[in-house]
């Protein structure tokens, strides 16, 4: 006979509720973090809305880039320089066809000084190609293009380079062709899978709704 079958009608029902809070619990907990990754993706999206009106506010020409551009990404991060700088940051990249993918980012090298600087990094795509590229396989900033910062920058990145134009804002200013030596930008695997999740709801919701109707 197996333990539960010895179980005194006391002992079960203790044993039926404790099991019953923890699948209450868990089942919390799972859309406690269901709310939190769709509260991430909502402030990465704001964020990238008001970088993207900012990027445009100072560089007409940015503008008439992005009008050329099959897609755009925004980044958002916190770089600290104390002898070694080392930052990480999120951000999205977005088609225009609509298709959003959340990525994480993250550098590290030799940094002069101390002290934090909050920035945004922008990338614009020319191709499906580069964007694709971007958002698939990742990548990586391995040669440096450091530009001025304020007014003089405004007018530059006027051109993709190899597929790619990209711009940073500081408490400086703009920076077009930024220095951004070691950063990495890959895929935030937790995000994506989440918002493919509430697709998949978002979808299987409207489909029984047009069935019942």
């Amino acid at each position: 006979m197996s333990s539960f079958g010895n179980m005194s009608s006391f002992g079960k029902l203790i044993f039926t509720v404790t099991l019953c809070i923890a699948m209450v619990f868990s089942v919390s907990a799972a859309f406690a973090d269901k709310d939190k990754e769709a509260e991430e993706r909502a402030e990465i999206d704001a964020m990238a809305d008001e970088t993207m009106k900012e990027l445009f506010e100072a560089s007409p020409d940015a503008k008439a880039l992005f009008d050329k551009s099959v897609g755009y990404a925004v980044f958002s991060n916190l770089k600290f320089q104390l002898g070694i700088s080392g930052g990480g940051g999120k951000g999205v990249a977005v088609a225009k066809s609509g298709k959003r993918t959340y990525m994480k980012m993250g550098t590290a090298g030799i940094g002069l000084g101390i002290g934090g600087q909050k920035y945004h990094v922008i990338f614009l795509f020319e191709t499906e190609k580069s964007l694709e590229s971007f958002v698939e396989k990742g990548w990586q900033a391995d040669t440096s293009a450091q530009a001025a910062a304020g007014d003089a920058a405004a007018g530059a990145a006027a051109s993709f380079k190899d597929g790619i134009a990209y711009y940073q804002i500081t408490d400086k200013g703009l920076i077009a062709s930024a220095d951004i030596t070691g950063t990495k930008y890959w895929k935030d695997d937790d995000l994506n899978e989440k918002e493919t999740e509430d697709a998949k709801e978002t979808k299987e919701s409207k489909e029984e709704a047009d069935e019942e109707g």
